[in-house]
């Protein structure tokens, strides 16, 4: 599951763009099937988002959720992926884009009525 917040002008206009950068870069990196994308925009209004000096109104935060056993230079490797893709497709420079990794252990993901943990027919590997 990834979450991207920005400014609602700024973001409604290129978040079907964005979310095929992200999502290509998720296949490359990641080895994401095609299918397999969960994305939510969260468009904010400008004074409820808050962000650090030396950005401009399309500081865009990125959120990755994601089973825990991706190796660190993999996961590095996405997020250098991210910048250099959204800036080349997109025209965002890299100071203005935030990208977080979360993980979570096999055991507290659910889906398909199962525990992440208890699935054995994934489409690609968790641990890369």
């Amino acid at each position: 599951m990834i979450l991207v917040y920005g400014i609602r002008e700024k973001l409604n206009p290129i978040k079907a763009k964005l979310s095929d950068v992200i999502h290509g870069c998720m296949k490359s990196v990641l080895g994401m099937p095609e299918d397999k994308r969960a994305h939510r925009f969260i468009p904010m209004d400008k004074e409820d988002f808050y962000y650090p000096g030396g950005r401009s109104d399309a500081y865009t935060v990125i959120e990755i959720n994601m089973m825990a056993g991706k190796q660190a230079e993999t996961q590095k490797a996405l997020i250098k992926s991210l910048f250099t893709v959204i800036e080349r497709e997109l025209a965002i420079q890299p100071v203005d884009i935030e990208i977080t990794i979360k993980e979570q252990a096999p055991h507290q993901w659910g889906f398909r009525g199962m525990t992440g943990d208890e699935v054995n027919d994934l489409k690609y590997k968790v641990n890369v």
